[in-house]
Formats: C-alpha cells, sequence, structure tokens
C-alpha cells in the first residue's frame, strides 16, 4: 500500500498557491487587500507587462515589525482574527495564505516600517526560501515587490495569457477596490505611464462615476434603500445606458468586490422588461448586511458568498433598483441638449394653431375604405428590392410624426398573397411589427430582427473569401474613448475589422479613430458600433477561433445596420422586407435565436374567435 507521509513545507505552499495566485492579477488583489486592512491611505501599484515581470504594491499602512514579518511569511498567521469567530470576520483577507504561497512561486521582497519606528526592515524569499534579511531605509508604511512569477515553474507559466490580457486583469482589480474604498487613494502605472489616479474621500457615486463611465453621472440614479439591517447603495445606469456584456457591473457584499451567481440574477430580474436579452446593465451596488447573515469563507479568493437567506437578498436588490429606476421618471441616456431643447420651443412657439379637422361620419369613412386603389406599387422582387434600398438610405434619419399604429388599405390582389410564402402586407401594429396576409394564414413580422438577419447576411457575402468589404467613409473621423484594455483589443484586431469595411487605428492610450464604417451598415451610431464590437472581442477573447469570433463582430455590426423597431413604414417598404426575407437564408431566425416571424394558420383564427 501507498505510505502516508507529510509534504514538504514548500510543497504546501505551492498546491495552496494553485488555490489563492491564479495569475498576476490574483496575487495583486492579495497584496491590495492586505494594504487597506492595514488601514493605508494611499495605495500605489506598480505593474510591468502585465505583472508577468513585476508588481510591485506600496501603501502607508501600519507597517510592520521585523518579527511581524517573519510572521507573516508563514501559513496560516494572520493578525485579522483576534477569535476564533470567523464567521464574524470584517477585513478583505484572513486566510494567512496569501504571502508565503506567492513567495512559494516567485521572487518575493517585502520591506516595512511601522510607525514611529526608527528604520524599517526588508525579507527576500525566492520561490521559498530566504536569501536576504536585512535593515531598509524607507517610509512608514510596506512596499512588496513579487518578480517574474511562476519563473521556476513553468507548467504554470505556460498558462499565463499575453501581457496585455494579465494587464487588462490587473486593471479590473484595481478598479474594483477603488470602487469599495472611497476613502483611499489609488494610483496606478503600468511600464512607467500612469494608467489610474483617484483622490481618497471622493463619494461612492463620485468614485465609480470616475472609474466606470463618467456618463453615469448624467445616465445614472443613485440608489439608497433600507430594510431592516440590510442597506443597499451604489449608481445604476439607466436601461438606454447599456453594454453589450455583463463586465460592466460590480458588485459589493460588505465592502468585499464578490461576483456572485444570485446578485448577478437579482439584477437581470430587476431589468428584465427594460432590457433586451442580449443587452447588460452598467451599474455598481454596495450590499451592506450584518457579518452573520452572510458566509464570505466559501471560496479560496473569497470572490463568491452565501447567504443566510438568499429570497431576501434577491428581493431587496430587484425591488430596491426597480424603485430608483421607477423614480427617475421619463428620463433616458443621451437627453438633448438645453440649447437644442430651447431651440425646438421656440420654433414651436412659432407654429399657428391649426384647427382641427372636422370628425369623418361612419359612412364616409366605410367608403373610402372600399373604394378601389389605382396607386401603383411594386409587385415584383426586383421592384420592392429597389423600394426597400431607397428607404434604407434613410433608415438612420430621425423618424416621423406617425401613428404607432395602422392598417392601410390593399394594394396587391388577393391571389398575390399565393405567389408569396409570407404574403403581402396588411399594415403595422406599434410600429415594430408587420401584418401581411399569407395564403394559408396571418404572418406577423418582427421588422428589426428581421432586418438584422438581412443586413448580416450581406455583410458576410460582401467579405466572403478574401474579398474585402466596401466601406463607407466618414466625412470627419470620430474619436471613441475607451478603457486601454477595449482599445488594446481593437488595435489587435485592426486587420480584420478592415477587411470587413471598419477602419480604425489607435488615437492614444484610451481612443480610437474610425474613419470608415461597412457601406452595407449606412449611416448608424458609430460611437456604440465599435463599443460594442471592443465588448464583443472581450468577451470572446482567444477562446474562439477566427472564423466564429469574425461572425459575432458582424452579428454586432447587423445590428446597428437594421432599421430599428418603432420606424414606421409604408406598404411597399413593408412588401419589399417581405420579399427579401423570402431570399435570405435563416430569415426565420434574428443574430440572437429570437424568431423573426410567426404565423396563424386559418383554423387557428377561426379557433380563437369560436368558429371551430
Amino acid at each position: 500500500m501507498p505510505i502516508i507521509r507529510r509534504l514538504p513545507e514548500n510543497l504546501v505552499n505551492r498546491i495552496a498557491a494553485g488555490e489563492v495566485v491564479e495569475r498576476p492579477a490574483s496575487a495583486l488583489k492579495e497584496l491590495m487587500e492586505n494594504s487597506i486592512d492595514a488601514g493605508a491611505g494611499q495605495i500605489s501599484v506598480r505593474l510591468s507587462d502585465g505583472g508577468l515581470d513585476a508588481i510591485e504594491v506600496t501603501d502607508d499602512g501600519c507597517g510592520m515589525a521585523p518579527d511581524q514579518m517573519a510572521l507573516a511569511l508563514e501559513r496560516h498567521a494572520t493578525s485579522k482574527l483576534p477569535d476564533e469567530a470567523i464567521e464574524l470576520v470584517t477585513t478583505l483577507g484572513f486566510r494567512g495564505e496569501a504571502l508565503p504561497s506567492i513567495a512559494s512561486v516567485a521572487r518575493f521582497s517585502i520591506e516595512s516600517r511601522p510607525r514611529g519606528a526608527a528604520e524599517g526592515w526588508r525579507r527576500v524569499v525566492d520561490h521559498g526560501e530566504v536569501v536576504e534579511d536585512a535593515p531598509a531605509a524607507l517610509p512608514p508604511g510596506t512596499r512588496i515587490r513579487v518578480d517574474n512569477l511562476f519563473a521556476k515553474i513553468p507548467a504554470r507559466r505556460k498558462f499565463l495569457r499575453s501581457g496585455r490580457s494579465e494587464y487588462a486583469a490587473c486593471l479590473d482589480v484595481v478598479r474594483r477596490l477603488a470602487m469599495a474604498r472611497p476613502e483611499v487613494g489609488f494610483v496606478l502605472e503600468h511600464d512607467g505611464r500612469r494608467v489610474l489616479s483617484v483622490q481618497p474621500g471622493q463619494s461612492g457615486p463620485a468614485r465609480v462615476a470616475q472609474i466606470v463611465a463618467r456618463e453615469l453621472a448624467e445616465d445614472g440614479v443613485i440608489i439608497e434603500l433600507e430594510r431592516g439591517p440590510a442597506r443597499l447603495t451604489g449608481v445604476a445606469g439607466l436601461p438606454t445606458f447599456n453594454r453589450g456584456v455583463a463586465d460592466h457591473q460590480y458588485l459589493f457584499v460588505n465592502g468585499r468586490p464578490v461576483k456572485d451567481r444570485l446578485l448577478v440574477g437579482a439584477v437581470r430580474g430587476a431589468y428584465a422588461d427594460m432590457l433586451a436579452r442580449d443587452r447588460h446593465a452598467v451599474l455598481a451596488l454596495f450590499l451592506d448586511v450584518p457579518p452573520e447573515e452572510v458566509d464570505v469563507n466559501v471560496h479560496p479568493a473569497k470572490t463568491e458568498v452565501r447567504f443566510r437567506d438568499p429570497s431576501f437578498i434577491r428581493g431587496f436588490i430587484v425591488s430596491g433598483l426597480r424603485h430608483a429606476l421607477e423614480g427617475a421618471g421619463q428620463k433616458t441616456a443621451q437627453t438633448p441638449a438645453a440649447p437644442a431643447m430651447a431651440a425646438w420651443t421656440s420654433e414651436i412657439g412659432q407654429v399657428e394653431p391649426i384647427a382641427p379637422a372636422p370628425a369623418p361620419s361612419l359612412s364616409s369613412l366605410f367608403a373610402r375604405q372600399y373604394a378601389p386603389q389605382h396607386t401603383p406599387s411594386p409587385n415584383r422582387v426586383s421592384e420592392a428590392g429597389a423600394a426597400w434600398r431607397g428607404y434604407e438610405a434613410q433608415v438612420m434619419a430621425p423618424a416621423q410624426d406617425l401613428p404607432m399604429g395602422r392598417a392601410e388599405a390593399a394594394q396587391e390582389a388577393a391571389p398575390e398573397a399565393v405567389r408569396h410564402p409570407l404574403g403581402v402586407a396588411r399594415g403595422q401594429v406599434a410600429n415594430t411589427y408587420i401584418i401581411a396576409e399569407a395564403e394559408d394564414g396571418l404572418v406577423i413580422v418582427d421588422q428589426h430582427a428581421a432586418h438584422e438577419r438581412i443586413v448580416l447576411e450581406r455583410l458576410k457575402a460582401a467579405g466572403a473569401g478574401d474579398k474585402v468589404a466596401a466601406a463607407q467613409a466618414l466625412l470627419l473621423p470620430e474619436v471613441i474613448e475607451l478603457d486601454e484594455p477595449g482599445c488594446d483589443r481593437l488595435e489587435e484586431a485592426i486587420p480584420t475589422l478592415a477587411q470587413l469595411g471598419l477602419a480604425l487605428e489607435r488615437f492614444g492610450p484610451t481612443a480610437m479613430l474610425a474613419r470608415s464604417v461597412p457601406a452595407a451598415l449606412g449611416k448608424g451610431d458609430v460611437q456604440a458600433l465599435v463599443r460594442d464590437v471592443a465588448d464583443d472581442l472581450a468577451a470572446n477573447g482567444d477562446a474562439l477561433l477566427l472564423g466564429e469570433r469574425l461572425d459575432l463582430v458582424l452579428a454586432t455590426m447587423a445590428c446597428h445596420g437594421s432599421v430599428r423597431a418603432g420606424r414606421a413604414l409604408n406598404v411597399a417598404e413593408m412588401n419589399a422586407l417581405l420579399r427579401e426575407m423570402e431570399v435570405t437564408p435563416r430569415s426565420g431566425q434574428c443574430n440572437h435565436g429570437r424568431p423573426t416571424w410567426v404565423k396563424l394558420l386559418h383554423g387557428d383564427i377561426e379557433k380563437l374567435f369560436g368558429r371551430k
């Protein structure tokens, strides 16, 4: 039989490091949490090559004496649990495994000086072995440097990503901790360049808006709600201020950044009837509950929590978010500026009032509805396509003030419904759904979903093989501001996006310049298009093959180039869309898997009215 033996201390630390130190961002998180728990008012972080070469964290906290420093590098030694009440822990770190685990897989240098001490002390551990222990000169506080993470463990090193990817993960860690602690100042430098700098003492919403998106200050609502011992605060973006991925949702429990499925599900439930399924809210929520109501000791990295009453927490978050969003009234993102509204009001005031037209009689309405129509309409696919393309040239123009729902007299003879599988258009409901009469029933078409699929197939055909899709040059190039990781991803994808007709170039650390868009999209919001493409690249990264990533980017472009719901169409335009659908592959579903049309058979309609 195999003999049971005790593992060597260095091997035990390496096994613990496998749980705690997954990548540079994991080590950075542990070091910054220690600085916060030490009472630091200012934390400075320096990275080299995304943390692969070096991570340095400096704080002005309480510092450590030499004997305490040596004890801190032993496993399960901590100052954060004064007794055995682990369920009442309020600090960010408490396991006592972070420092020895990191020191076992890298060259680890720690320098510290307590307040009031004459000098500091320095200790260096190289992959578990102490190589230096001597006095050091530094101001009160602690400075820790981690060099060449996993350098002597190639099996772990080869699974790390590129410097840019690791830097993006480190930046996310700093952002989350900076939002969690507005009373602390944070500075982040990467390869000698200052990336992030926030001052201590800011209010929570102001700190969040500065870090996440400046637009949140105008396009967000403040959340403040208390129910019993629970308290929910933060800032939530309006439904119209959304993103293509959920990476812009920041959740905190008792000041601890978490990624909990219960909280994510509660956010999704709160926005369920206000957002499309492929869009995600932008928010930062801070939940404070008594320590005995939450278990933070369920994950080695402390990123998951468990609640004693999860149904209460979910209902509390859902009701808090909905109450705050309802309080915003009719407010939406991208509201017009005050001068524009003043000009609009003055123009309205100059318009002479129009006397209301006399109400028509019932007999005149009946005669008008059944009078013969002489207006010609396209009844061939080519003519219909020409009518639709003429309309497409203006799809992004401001919508006319037309009724939300209307029925127009049929302009095609009844036999036309026999020739076309999707029938002929008879009207439009809510300026969103086309009602068509087919040979065997009634067809209802979602105009945005249907046109989205048509545009996607055009984009695919335009860029098939080695062809370069036609591009529409912008009269004035647009500058799109993004965070640095998003710009890095777009910069790497510039050759691929150029093949699709989207010409971008780097315009500083946190901005991209758009010079052209795919011609198939026509006019559109270039800012939103580029941001969503960056979100797609962030969500999928290198996990998908090139062809799959291209399909996802094309789907995002198609969504921005499609006729929107809420746009009024005339009968010719509706029929043109139906004819395009009939010759487009996979037109039965949109790019997100939703159906583009449904049919009620004659028999189904008769059942609804009790005729069968």
